[in-house]
């Protein structure tokens, strides 16, 4: 089967950190890969995954808001 995974782009996939939610989806997107499905992860670009990921953003957002950027943190200056 063919699955889409759509993680929130504040932490990366899985956390480094806190981060509830992104770790849910790090642990179901491993066991479905790991049960043979053709799973892709949308987080950002610093993830790891067994999936294919497609990076929605190049690092996650908390790595902007620990280096006292705004919430306009722009890929640049990430």
């Amino acid at each position: 089967m063919r699955i889409a995974q759509i993680a929130p782009l504040h932490e990366a996939v899985p956390p480094k950190f806190y981060g509830g939610t992104e770790r849910v989806v790090s642990y179901l997107t491993e066991a479905l890969v790991d049960l043979g499905h053709d799973v892709t992860l949308f987080a950002s670009g610093d993830s790891h995954t067994k999936a294919t990921l497609v990076a929605a953003w190049p690092r996650g957002r908390a790595h902007c808001a620990s280096t006292r950027r705004t919430a306009t943190c722009l890929p640049r200056t990430c």
